[in-house]
């Protein structure tokens, strides 16, 4: 599998030792259970590392996270015996730029053996040559790709295996990031969530998973007026932060449990149920949720939809327009919801989904990463009776 970054994008010297350092540091802290955004984001702010060096930094980090079942295979071929933890993210650091970043061995192994722990530098250093020479004969898909079994199990089931493969290969690629006109960095298929609601000036809208914040404040800037509720106040709080750091004014936010949203019922023209999920569409941008999720959570958070899709349907005027997204491409979680609404909620008519680059899928549309090189998504629109 080709890398994300070329070699020649580091320049001859392939970045310092330093910003290696610094990544072996945040993987580790990652082992530990820490989230690998809010790590790496600590770590950067207090590196001092130039802007090249931090971009190395991130791309070790989220790569080799991304990679880690790989890049375990490609090192325990050479390992008779246990790994301490220091050890072990140092191995994958290197197999990581080994045989994904094409990095030379002369560069790559010696800058690696530097941020290895002392007791174990003579370990990496053979460890990491053999790596360097010695093509790996993949044990199955799913550790080529790096993913757990179940993941890579479950996609085929639900998009078939040529979907299912092009889409795990995608996300692990970095993702672009699209700023809007008003400075927000949103990725464009939650842009294009935003537009699906289609709200317009004058109306009232309800985003009842509002954090962090993007979706609703963009769909406050056409004039709607825009109610924001999350269960969770930490969240919220950021939600509110960013539509009051973006000048958008006709919202109110507040902690609410969108199972039992505060608001007057019947008395909103759109309802947004922008829902928690597995995330298993946005596995790029969340390099170490892959290994953080677990089978049950799909039935779980399943579980969840559906009592936040009857919280939101007791928000709507006669007429509204039901918006429910997931940034997910499981059956359970697209399909199922979709089953599920139209045997509990038959009142409520379907409208038309996206068009491409969305798949029809269902009364809805299904948005895989390798379409459009986006995040996976699914976006279903109703309408409640006149």
């Amino acid at each position: 599998m080709p890398g994300p970054l070329a070699t020649s994008d580091w320049g001859p010297d392939l970045a310092g030792t330093d910003a290696r350092r610094v990544a072996h540091q945040v993987l580790l802290r990652i082992e530990d259970g820490e989230r690998a955004n809010a790590v790496l984001a600590d770590a950067l702010d207090t590196s001092g590392l130039t802007e090249r060096d931090r971009a190395f930094v991130t791309e070790l980090v989220y790569g080799t996270t991304r990679m880690r079942r790989a890049c375990d295979f490609l090192v325990e071929r050479f390992v008779m015996r246990p790994l301490d933890p220091p050890t072990r993210a140092a191995l994958r650091l290197g197999a990581y730029q080994l045989h994904f970043l094409a990095t030379p061995a002369h560069a790559g192994v010696s800058a690696t053996v530097e941020v290895a722990p002392r007791r174990a530098r003579g370990l990496v250093n053979a460890v990491l040559r053999r790596v360097a020479v010695v093509p790996p004969a993949w044990p199955g898909d799913a550790t080529r790709l790096s993913y757990p079994d179940w993941i890579l199990e479950r996609l085929v089931t639900d998009l078939g295996h040529r979907d299912a493969h092009a889409a795990l290969q995608q996300m692990n690629l970095p993702h672009p990031l699209t700023p809007r006109d008003d400075g927000y960095v949103q990725g464009v298929a939650s842009q294009w969530v935003v537009g699906a609601v289609g709200a317009t000036a004058g109306e009232r809208v309800a985003d009842i998973c509002a954090a962090p914040g993007g979706k609703a404040s963009s769909l406050a800037r056409g004039g709607a007026t825009l109610y924001a509720s999350d269960v969770d106040p930490a969240r919220t709080a950021v939600a509110a932060g960013t539509v009051r750091r973006l000048g958008t004014t006709a919202v109110v936010v507040a902690v609410a449990d969108g199972r039992s949203p505060p608001w007057r019922p019947a008395s909103f023209d759109r309802v947004l149920v922008d829902a928690p999920c597995s995330g298993l569409g946005v596995l790029h941008r969340r390099a170490d949720a892959r290994w953080r999720r677990q089978p049950g959570d799909v039935a779980r958070l399943a579980q969840l939809q559906r009592q936040l899709l009857d919280g939101a349907v007791t928000l709507l005027r006669p007429g509204g327009t039901l918006v429910y997204s997931v940034c997910t491409v499981t059956a359970e979680e697209t399909l199922g919801i979709d089953d599920w609404l139209s045997s509990v909620h038959p009142e409520l008519a379907p409208l038309a989904p996206p068009g491409p680059p969305w798949r029809r899928h269902g009364r809805g549309a299904l948005l895989l990463p390798h379409d459009a090189d986006t995040d996976g998504m699914a976006v279903l629109r109703l309408q409640a009776p006149p």
